[in-house]
């Protein structure tokens, strides 16, 4: 094992310097920035287990890359350290938490992460003296030459003093496209991106050319403040820009984490209209004095932090197929990767969906895929990087047979996905239970899949009614390690309050195919009680909107089914509700049959309430604005979906006229 992980971080390693040298050397990366982000933070959590194998020249320990030779050498006076990577809230917070058990209660500064190369600018007497990459943190190249030729920095500034400054050169989206034009007339490659554009013309010989790219820049570091008597850094960026430096105006003081992560939700809306490239947010403490309490790492300082947008699309490696039952039957192939961050969530697998999907993917193990979250919530598989095959992939093979009843899976006719017809097969059985059990459905909190599959295991849980005979099993739970009297209390009280739900729960956890939680809100809601629905014939929930002729069927043969009789009768005898008592649907002329996105902050409502409330209102509530919006509905911040309702011409409500509708709802009430 231990000879397996030496091998895993010296491989770790070697990707990790070659991308470096790419990255900073050759400016041609031949990996993403999150695949790098990837691997490093890999080989950080094996080094950090096993330091035995920690290497005094790991990546981990260096800052940056290599200087290339054909530019001379700048020794950099204070190291120009990076700053460590976060990638979700619960990071954030950890951040501060750490920082406030130092004794600290700080104010931050939020500013956005340029995504071009970093800079430092050293000035005497007012005059710009010399301009030097990062290169490795402690010497950088010598790009004077070229950054002369950025117009937004200035040669001389409003004062005559000593100052180095730091920032970041970067070329803007627009730029990017009109040089684009010009390669493509002349048959040149294409610059993949403006970042990859910046680093090669900031690297060029002849300032020329480098003075044709029209580079530009943001200011956002002083590495000294407190030799000029400041002591903010918000007072460091109003210095800077007094001076004739150009300090992006997004940056914003915040008093704590709401305010860091209300900056990031509103520039994550904002990003695709910046007419430059940001992939995050720097999170920096503001009081000076606080920062040299907190100090630094040997590469970061320890009062700041990068968070980095989610990527909607990562690049990771197919590890495996493997077959799972769901509680109908269905045969799923599950890819298992390469752990990879996606959207801020670490990622160890996705669905495939069946047979027909792998093969017109043309997936193989080994493949290296990318991977997006379909609606941010599931993560689903792209398409595998045929040119970056090697030869030694596998192809996929369907299994013939259950991977755990081993019962011959059959197709059902007109459909793709293959089926364990086995009633008795244990996965499918476990896959129900959990299902009934989960949030959306009877809402069991501490019957959650591990649990469920123990019980199931040592055979307290067979069936759903089961469940709710586990109260018998008190002092067999108690024998077993982790279940306190305290624990197993909690539990069986959480069983029996799940009795009182309203049905759309009951109804969506008996999972009945196809049924959706909406599906089941809107069955509940029309028939009152389960035995009203058991009564309705096939026409007549096909004649329902939204309900279809496959899950009429669906519907119909659930409850002709003698067997799924009996258990709603055994559910009834054990004293589970079997009405909907949720509100009744209510109708106004402004909110009823019309599609709403809310954004923004409004003052008195959370976004979550007003959606609540819309849709008891026949109205139904999106995330996201296109021409099938009616109405948008905005707050404070409200960003990017304010402007793009706009273009399209979408009638807009802002809070004061929300208050009023709200305000004549509830007067209505009463």
């Amino acid at each position: 094992m231990k000879n397996e992980i030496n091998q895993r971080i010296i491989e770790l390693t070697s990707i990790l310097e070659k991308a470096n040298y790419e990255y900073y050397v050759l400016a041609n990366p031949s990996i993403t920035d999150q695949e790098f982000d990837k691997y490093m933070r890999e080989l950080e959590e094996l080094e950090k287990e096993y330091p035995e194998f920690a290497s005094s020249t790991s990546p981990t320990k260096r800052v940056g890359g290599e200087v290339i030779d054909k530019f001379n050498k700048i020794k950099h006076r204070i190291p120009m350290l990076s700053l460590p990577d976060v990638f979700n809230e619960e990071e954030i917070k950890e951040f501060d938490e750490r920082i406030k058990k130092s004794g600290f209660h700080p104010e931050y500064v939020c500013e956005l992460k340029i995504d071009g190369l970093s800079g430092s600018f050293h000035y005497e007497d007012g005059v710009l003296l010399t301009g030097a990459t990062r290169g490795d943190g402690s010497i950088g190249e010598d790009i004077t030459h070229n950054v002369k030729t950025i117009r937004t920095l200035p040669l001389k500034l409003k004062e005559k003093i000593d100052i180095e400054v730091r920032g970041e050169i970067y070329l803007g989206k627009e730029i990017l496209a009109q040089l684009n034009q010009k390669r493509a007339e002349k048959n040149l490659p294409l610059f993949q991106n403006c970042r990859n554009a910046a680093a090669g013309s900031i690297r060029q010989l002849d300032s020329k050319i480098a003075a044709e790219r029209k580079l530009d820049t943001w200011i956002y570091h002083l590495p000294n403040p407190i030799d000029y008597g400041i002591k903010t850094q918000y007072e460091s960026l109003e210095f800077m820009q007094k001076l004739g430096f150009k300090i992006n105006p997004a940056n914003r003081l915040v008093k704590d984490v709401t305010g860091i992560l209300e900056f990031i939700e509103e520039y994550q809306e904002k990003r695709p209209y910046l007419p430059y490239d940001i992939d995050g947010v720097v999170i920096k403490v503001n009081d000076l004095e606080m920062q040299e309490k907190l100090g630094f790492t040997s590469k970061h300082p320890k009062w700041a932090i990068a968070y980095k947008f989610p990527a909607l699309e990562v690049l990771t490696k197919l590890t495996d197929i493997i077959f799972t039952v769901g509680r109908t039957g269905r045969i799923t192939p599950n890819a298992i990767l390469e752990p990879v961050i996606v959207m801020g969530s670490t990622i160890k697998r996705a669905t495939l969906h069946n047979e027909d999907y792998v093969i017109e993917k043309n997936l193989k193990i080994g493949d290296i895929v990318s991977i997006r979250k379909a609606g941010d919530v599931i993560p689903e598989v792209v398409e595998a990087k045929k040119e970056r095959r090697t030869g030694n992939e596998i192809n996929f093979q369907m299994i013939t047979n259950c991977p755990i009843c081993d019962s011959i899976l059959e197709k059902k006719k007109g459909q793709v996905d293959h089926y364990c017809m086995n009633p008795k097969c244990p996965a499918r059985q476990i896959e129900g239970l959990i299902h009934f059990c989960e949030r959306k459905a009877m809402n069991i909190e501490g019957l959650g899949e591990k649990i469920i599959e123990d019980f199931f295991n040592v055979g307290f849980i067979k069936n759903i009614p089961d469940i709710y005979h586990l109260d018998q099993h008190r002092k067999d739970l108690q024998e077993l390690e982790g279940y306190g009297k305290k624990s197993i209390d909690n539990l069986l009280t959480a069983i029996e309050e799940s009795k009182k739900n309203s049905l759309e729960k009951l109804l969506f956890g008996l999972g009945i195919e196809g049924i959706g939680d909406k599906t089941a809100l809107l069955l509940s809601k029309k028939f009152k009680t389960i035995d009203t629905l058991i009564m309705q014939s096939e026409n007549d929930l096909k004649a329902i909107k939204d309900i279809g002729p496959i899950l009429a069927k669906n519907i119909h043969d659930f409850f002709e089914n003698v067997d799924n009789l009996e258990l709603i009768d055994n559910l009834k005898e054990l004293g589970l509700n079997t009405k909907y008592l949720g509100p009744e649907e209510k109708y106004h002329e402004l909110i009823s049959g019309k599609r709403f996105v809310v954004t923004g902050t409004i003052s008195f409502m959370g976004r979550d309430e007003i959606e609540s409330l819309i849709e008891n209102y026949q109205g139904s509530a999106s995330s996201s604005v296109s021409s099938k919006t009616d109405v948008v509905i905005v707050g404070d911040k409200a960003g990017s979906k304010e402007t793009k309702a706009k273009e399209l011409g979408i009638e807009i409500w802002n809070e004061e006229q929300w208050q009023k509708i709200y305000n004549s709802l509830q007067e209505d009430n009463n």
